[in-house]
């Protein structure tokens, strides 16, 4: 039975031969230039193969995935076939193919190589090498070089399936490592991160990193039940490096470190690059572990899409009748269950369909009606003022009825508009609940993010898919680059100016948690061409949730004669009194029409006269006719089917190595066998 790290590969591998963008468990290695990831790598591949050099050496992604076998060789997908022996043609290779992707200059590049290396020495992994970390750029590099590499990197620990293994030189301010801010600003539990500590043996004389080691200094909680937090590693210096220094000698000398350092020697079973290895092949295979119900439940969402692709791509003229019979009555169904709170697939993160209208019947229009409410100052100034008009030239000494009538109509006429508000807030989350059982996505689009400082690249354009729950942007319209995700909860709009000397038409995304919402930005800033597609952008956002901010209203007190105050005070109290009866009565009664003449309608319209409509006009089987990218996708589906079988069984077998007794790693590690004594001698 093969452990679940290859299995998880395989699955990887059907998924790339689909185009698929599933991201699969796998550890992402993040550290500055000169950290020593380098020869972190190597010491676990047990051979020198990475490109070296001044700069930014590593300017491409490099997804390293090792293979436990009884072979040594690598093999890298862009030539795949062609096995490589030697591994100073690995490196070769690796510089051609990122001067391929990259050019000849020093600027970097998201699109990944993929390289994997078979071998007696290494653990099943996959491990994935990131640009090192810079603040200034050289030569003819962009500007905006250190938020290109952070993008990147981003990119990849955003993601929930990836571990992070931020590698951090002994010999820096640990609380002031890129590596661990980046890793604390996505994962700031350290649920998902485990630190290396290297160039412990260069640290100044009388200072060691005791209390990094033993994680009791900004502690990492990843682990099982003991936690990993930091680990130990002694690399090769560039002098030894230069010298050709062999890797077997260079982890003896890592061993005799840990073990005859003061500070270390009680660590050293839980130190070096052997310890390390064993931990990064534990820890994936735990955290494929963990991910395995959301992997199968995405891929059988998958197939579950392609499946009824393929129904409904048949020519058959029967057969595309009864589809489209079949997808009516889906429809209606999945309409119901997400009104009720029925569905198969509950979200536990965002409110959706029936919640959302219930929150609006008993947490929304109750705070409205307490905001219709006006203040006291503002409904006395209201009632002297009435009182004053109706009396005209004449002072009365009997507070007039007509008052009274003539301020309730007015505040009556003012609940009008709001209660229609929530009748569209309804619709708009019954359009919604509609939507999101046929699509995800409300609306695609591009979008400039006008606050982006000139010493980060200045403003830049992206493609936008606004779905229900989430606002991203990818670099084009192709979607295979995705920048950022934005979860749309507690978010709010608003309009700003348009910026100097552009002629563009901007608003801007806010938290009402006053957290931020995009990098280091308390707001996003986007801009469009025109008044209309902004207006088009903030009725999708609406339809999505984001509302527009509040605007608060102030009053003042006009001060005047006793006698017209107590007039005031009398009808204030009954005006107040009858208020309260009507905001009751709204209350009550609002939520039952709108459950009575609109959702309740709705559902019966979908239910038993939608298909009769959509039929009226003739033959329904015209409806089911493609479209050019719907005949495109109908042609794709067949093997995307087969593809997708072979996935789900492949997490067949996962799940059955999962109920196995845990494996044992491969691998020599006999030299950890050390007796109790000999850690102290």
């Amino acid at each position: 039975m093969e452990a679940p790290i290859p299995l998880v590969r395989r699955l990887q591998d059907a998924l790339d031969s689909l185009g698929q963008s599933l991201q699969l468990p796998q550890v992402a290695v993040v550290g500055g230039q000169s950290s020593g990831k380098s020869s972190v790598l190597e010491n676990l591949v047990g051979r020198d193969f990475l490109p070296r050099g001044s700069g930014i050496v590593t300017r491409t992604p490099l997804i390293l995935q090792l293979l436990h076998s009884t072979a040594e060789y690598g093999e890298f997908s862009h030539c795949k076939g062609k096995k490589f022996t030697d591994f100073n043609q690995i490196r070769m290779e690796i510089e051609a193919e990122t001067c391929r992707l990259t050019g000849s200059n020093k600027g970097i590049c998201s699109a990944p190589i993929v390289l994997q290396i078979h071998s007696p020495h290494v653990l099943n992994l996959t491990l994935v090498d990131l640009p090192g970390m810079t603040k200034v750029p050289v030569e003819d590099q962009p500007a905006d070089i250190e938020y290109q590499i952070r993008d990147i990197i981003m990119q990849y620990i955003c993601n929930e399936n990836c571990l992070i293994l931020a590698v951090v030189p002994a010999n820096t301010d640990l609380p002031n490592s890129d590596a661990l801010k980046l890793a604390k600003d996505v994962d700031p539990q350290g649920l998902r991160t485990f630190g290396v500590i290297t160039k412990l043996d260069l640290m100044d004389e009388g200072t060691d990193a005791k209390e990094i080691l033993e994680n009791r200094f900004l502690p990492l909680r990843r682990g099982g039940g003991i936690c990993v937090g930091y680990v130990g590693v002694v690399n090769r210096c560039q002098k030894d490096i230069d010298g050709k220094k062999d890797l077997q000698a260079a982890l003896e000398s890592e061993r005799t470190f840990f073990l005859s350092h003061p500070a270390y020697r009680h660590l050293a079973d839980r130190a070096g690059t052997p310890y390390l290895q064993q931990i990064l092949h534990q820890q994936l295979t735990n955290h494929v572990w963990e991910r395995l119900p959301a992997l199968r439940s995405r891929l059988q969402a998958l197939h579950e899409d392609a499946e009824e692709l393929s129904q409904s791509g048949a020519d058959d003229p029967a057969g595309r009748i009864q589809t489209f019979i079949q997808l009516v009555q889906r429809l209606g169904n999945d309409f119901g269950k997400g009104i009720e709170g029925r569905g198969n697939r509950v979200d536990t993160s965002h409110l959706s369909g029936g919640a959302k209208i219930n929150r609006i019947f008993h947490e929304r229009l109750p705070q409205e009606c307490l905001k219709m409410k006006s203040d006291e100052i503002k409904l006395r100034q209201e009632i002297r003022c009435a009182i004053r008009n109706i009396r005209g030239i004449r002072t009365g000494m009997f507070t007039p009825d007509s008052a009274f009538e003539t301020v309730v109509k007015k505040k009556i006429s003012r609940l009008k508009e709001p209660c229609l508000q929530f009748v569209d807030m309804v619709s708009q989350e019954l359009m919604t609940t509609a939507r999101q059982c046929t699509s995800q996505v409300i609306r695609k689009g591009w979008l400039t993010i006008r606050n982006i400082g000139i010493m980060r690249g200045g403003a830049r354009k992206y493609w936008f898919v606004l779905s229900a729950e989430s606002l991203s942007w990818f670099k084009d319209e192709k979607e295979t680059e995705k920048k950022f995700m934005l979860p749309l909860d507690n978010l709010r709009l608003k309009d700003v100016e348009k910026g100097f000397m552009s002629s563009k038409c901007a608003f801007a995304i806010f938290s009402t948690e006053s957290r931020t919402v995009y990098k280091d930005y308390q707001s996003l800033e986007l801009a469009c061409n025109s008044q209309a597609e902004l207006d088009s952008w903030k009725a999708s956002l609406l339809r999505a949730g984001v509302f527009p901010e509040n605007v608060a209203e102030n009053g003042h007190k006009d001060l005047t004669d006793p006698q017209l105050e107590r007039q005031v005070e009398t009808l204030f109290s009954l005006v107040d009194s009858y208020m309260n009866i009507i905001y009751k009565t709204i209350k009550d009664l609002m939520p039952k029409t709108i459950m009575h003449l609109l959702i309740n309608s709705v559902k019966e319209f979908i239910r038993s006269e939608l298909l009769v409509q959509l039929c009226a006009p003739g033959d329904c089987a015209l409806l089911m006719d493609k479209s050019p990218e719907e005949s495109r996708r109908w042609q794709e589906v067949q093997p995307k089917q087969a593809a997708l079988q072979e996935a789900l069984r492949i997490i067949a077998e996962i799940d059955t190595f999962m109920r196995a007794p845990p494996p044992t790693a491969p691998g020599d590690s006999s030299w950890m066998q050390t007796t109790p004594h000999a850690a102290h001698t």
